[in-house]
């Protein structure tokens, strides 16, 4: 399969080495990787230049934004940028974070799925992140969620909804999108993949305003975006952030910001949800 890879990059000397040397020692290499150096300030450029030019299928991309971090919006068009220099001869489409390190059979293991299951729209490993001098499970999210910062799309899924959303909430609507349009996904955790910066660690305030935003912008209605709030604030350990998410939702309800999905999506979305709340709680 052809795996064309894309990966956003701003200040990622630290890391993107790592990532890359990951990937170029794959079981199964990427036809494609472009490298999206998003108003960098740091060594970024020179390490991607430096494999760029003993790897052909490796490129960099030079790109200008703010130096603002909010989720969402910014990496998402920072990926569109290195989409919009590729041809459409892929198979699997990859969003990746410029922090990680793959195991050496990541891709190899995903050609495997997307081959044995045409209904397969998406496939991941889980990120895990160092605690203590241990590897340990980065737990944000339910185990068969794929994380934003290691997205796998097979290409008919991709274009099928629409592609990717620049909005918070992109990594979540995507999979409520290929639900809805039939596909499956799945987790391998097999997949080991190191998260060298934990989720959120660079976000600003605003930033945690969008997160009820996004609710909003999907369609989940009060209820559901309460108990989701509720969820993700047990889970980061901060009843400020519950604050923040209702106060986001609220602000995009009253300022009718546009939404992500049609309302034959959103009512997709709130059975879904209901569906997963009541089987978690039953």
């Amino acid at each position: 399969m052809n795996f064309y890879i894309i990966i956003p990059a701003h200040n990622e000397e630290a890391c993107i080495g790592l990532t890359l040397n990951s990937l170029v020692n794959q079981t199964v290499l990427p036809k494609r990787l472009v490298v999206v150096n998003d108003n960098s300030t740091d060594r970024t450029q020179d390490i991607i230049e430096a494999y760029a030019e003993k790897h052909s299928w490796i490129s960099l991309i030079n790109s200008k934004s703010s130096n603002e971090h909010l989720p969402g919006s910014k990496i998402i068009k920072a990926f569109y940028k290195g989409f919009e220099t590729l041809d459409e001869n892929y198979d699997v489409i990859c969003k990746f974070d410029a922090d990680l390190i793959f195991p050496i059979n990541y891709l190899e293991q995903l050609s495997f799925h997307f081959k044995n299951n045409d209904k397969l729209g998406m496939v991941s490993g889980f990120c895990f992140i160092e605690k203590n001098g241990d590897w340990i499970l980065e737990n944000l999210t339910r185990k068969d969620h794929i994380r934003g910062a290691l997205k796998s799309y097979r290409k008919e899924c991709f274009l099928q909804i629409g592609k990717l959303k620049p909005s918070m909430g992109w990594d979540t609507v995507d999979e409520l999108l290929a639900k809805y349009y039939g596909w499956q996904i799945l987790t391998d955790d097999s997949l080991h993949v190191k998260h060298l910066k934990h989720t959120g660690e660079s976000y600003n305030k605003a930033a945690k305003y969008l997160q009820g935003e996004a609710m909003h912008k999907m369609r989940y209605g009060f209820l559901i975006t309460f108990i989701s709030a509720l969820k993700l604030t047990y889970k980061k350990g901060s009843f400020t952030l519950f604050k923040d998410y209702m106060a986001g939702y609220f602000k995009a309800k009253k300022e009718k910001i546009d939404f992500l999905v049609s309302d034959e999506e959103g009512k997709f979305i709130r059975k879904l949800r209901w569906k997963g709340i009541f089987s978690r709680l039953f």
